[in-house]
This record gives structure tokens, C-alpha cells and sequence, in this order.
């Protein structure tokens, strides 16, 4: 791996950032909370799953460990204190914000420490592998146990799928909301 992969990657990550930003700034807490169909998750899921992600996967490629908390949780407000990743979309269907203001700011807070992370990670170390097979029940289904290699996950697929395809396809599911409530798209 080299300097120019890792920051292709920054850039395709700051790019993605950017759009959630955008999405955030154009959307009221309605909109986030609305629940357009009885099985339809509200925005307001796609948005705390993805940043508890998020966050949550740093430190699993030697980031720095999550800034969420139940102090965060109340003042965003949010209804599950929990990224969903294990619970049902049932259970999941009661995810609302209740400060959207607070909530751009917990992702500011993520998206900066993930760019930091991604900005100063030394590329060699990209091709380390961070998890090993099996992976067991909460990995041996995802996306990024198809990506891992007979050796297992290395770093640079873990921020690849951990972070930038998970972003890419939770903002899929954001855009096509954000038509059931009025919104257009955030890219031409």
C-alpha cells in the first residue's frame, strides 16, 4: 500500500462525509423521524447506525476508541441508544432523533476522527490483517467477511467496508427516504 491509496481513500471518505453533512442540513427532524410505510425504517435508523458504526469501528483498526456514550445519547436524543447491527428492524422501527443539531455534531465528531485516523495511518500498515477467521456470528454474514481474503481482513478492507461502503450504502437508503418525504437526491 502507499501514500497515494491512502489518500484516494481520505478523499472518497471526506466525499462521503460530505454528503451526510448535506443530507443532515437539508432534512428537519420530521422529515429524519418519519416513518413513510409500516415497515419502512425512518431516516433517523440509517442516520444513528451509520455513525455508531462508525464509530464503533475505529478502534478495531487502531483508531481511537468510540466518543459515543449515554451522555451523547440523551443529548441527541435518540430513542435506541444502540447501532441496531443485532436487533430486529421491528425492534429498530422506534429509532427517532430529537436534536438533529446535536446529532451533526456527534458526526462531526466521528467524521473528524475518522479522517484524522485515515490521514495519519501509515500505509504500510494497511495490509496487516486485523481479524482473523472464523468470524464468527456477529462478522461470518457481512459484507466484509466476503471481502476478506483466506487470511482474513486486513486493515485497508476493514475501513474500505467498515466505513466507506457502509457509509455508501446506508446514504442509498437516506436518498431513496428522502423522496418518500419530499426530498430530492443529494447528487446529480
Amino acid at each position: 500500500m502507499d501514500l497515494a491509496y491512502r489518500s484516494s481513500l481520505l478523499r472518497r471518505i471526506r466525499a462521503v462525509h460530505s454528503l451526510y453533512d448535506n443530507a443532515c442540513a437539508t432534512m428537519s427532524v420530521e422529515q429524519v423521524n418519519c416513518v413513510s410505510h409500516p415497515r419502512a425504517l425512518p431516516i433517523a435508523f440509517s442516520l444513528v447506525h451509520h455513525a455508531l458504526i462508525e464509530d464503533a469501528a475505529l478502534v478495531f483498526i487502531g483508531g481511537p476508541a468510540p466518543q459515543f456514550d449515554e451522555r451523547l445519547a440523551a443529548k441527541i436524543g435518540v430513542a435506541i441508544s444502540n447501532s441496531g447491527k443485532e436487533l430486529t428492524v421491528g425492534e429498530m422501527m422506534g429509532q427517532r432523533i430529537e436534536d438533529l443539531d446535536e446529532f451533526r455534531t456527534f458526526l462531526s465528531l466521528v467524521y473528524t476522527a475518522t479522517e484524522d485516523y485515515v490521514a495519519g495511518v501509515d500505509p504500510v500498515s494497511l495490509s496487516e490483517i486485523v481479524v482473523r477467521p472464523p468470524f464468527g456470528p456477529t462478522l461470518e454474514n457481512t459484507f466484509s467477511a466476503r471481502v476478506a481474503g483466506a487470511a482474513g481482513l486486513s486493515r485497508s478492507d476493514a475501513i474500505e467496508c467498515w466505513v466507506y461502503q457502509h457509509a455508501l450504502r446506508h446514504l442509498g437508503e437516506i436518498e431513496h427516504a428522502r423522496s418518500l418525504v419530499g426530498l430530492g437526491g443529494l447528487t446529480s
